[in-house]
């Protein structure tokens, strides 16, 4: 069986199966369901679907290896709840790699997390302190979440230096009202070792398209810095845009 009719009884059945099998798990190891609906409801469909395929609810965030049950067997392919989720990945992170499975703590702080994004994208209020700080720890940020936390910023809830990564004829053209810093990529081996000796500080970067950036956030991560990205750059930052050079 490789095509899955979602709307099949067939499936309904095994899907209900599914949710009762993590109600058992939850239960057994003081799991507790993501606070993001999405993630569970797509990892269950995703669990009864390689059920049926299967034969067993293999974690459907990873490629099933083997064509018959003896070849699978053999690639050690992860069984839900699998080993590295309930021996690494819960004990280290809080949550397993496909998200269904969190602890209350991880579960809370999650939680928080999605109100602040929430509040970012809709502009329904301000954020707090706990949502600003929260939100600044975030590695890929959307222009609505960077334009919430610089207002945040003016009102000294939170601190951050927003470092754009570009050329200074790009600066030049048009930067983000609020940038700390300019730090071109063409002189990175320049500034990078001073970067690096600012560990633990909340930074911020951006470029055109989220891609130089990403690249240097990547690097600094590396070196055990948290540094946060402006996922598509300052082209889908529909806050202030200034111009001129930078002093």
């Amino acid at each position: 069986m490789n095509s899955i009719d979602i709307n099949s009884v067939e499936f309904k059945e095994e899907l209900e199966k599914t949710w009762k099998f993590v109600e058992k798990v939850n239960k057994q190891f003081g799991f507790v369901q993501n606070p993001d609906k999405d993630i569970n409801e797509g990892v269950a469909m995703g669990l009864a679907r390689n059920r049926l395929i299967y034969g067993k609810r293999y974690c459907p965030c990873f490629i099933v290896q083997g064509e018959t049950e003896e070849e699978r067997k053999k690639a050690n392919n992860r069984i839900c709840p699998c080993k590295p989720a309930l021996e690494v990945e819960i004990p280290k992170d809080g949550v397993c790699h496909c998200g269904i499975f969190c602890t209350p703590e991880y579960a809370q702080k999650k939680a928080k997390e999605l109100e602040a994004e929430e509040v970012a994208h809709t502009h329904s209020r301000g954020l707090t302190k706990e949502e600003a700080n929260l939100l600044v720890k975030k590695e890929q940020l959307d222009g609505d979440e960077l334009e919430s936390l610089l207002e945040a910023r003016e009102l000294g809830m939170v601190d951050f230096k927003l470092i754009d990564v570009r050329e200074p004829m790009e600066y030049e053209m048009g930067h983000i009202k609020g940038t700390d810093e300019l730090l071109p990529t063409t002189r990175f081996y320049e500034w990078f070792p001073k970067l690096l000796e600012r560990k633990g500080e909340n930074i911020i970067l951006y470029c055109h398209t989220g891609s130089r950036s990403y690249q240097v956030q990547m690097i600094l991560k590396r070196e055990g810095m948290d540094v946060g990205n402006l996922t598509y750059g300052i082209i889908s930052y529909h806050g202030e845009i200034e111009s001129g050079s930078y002093n």
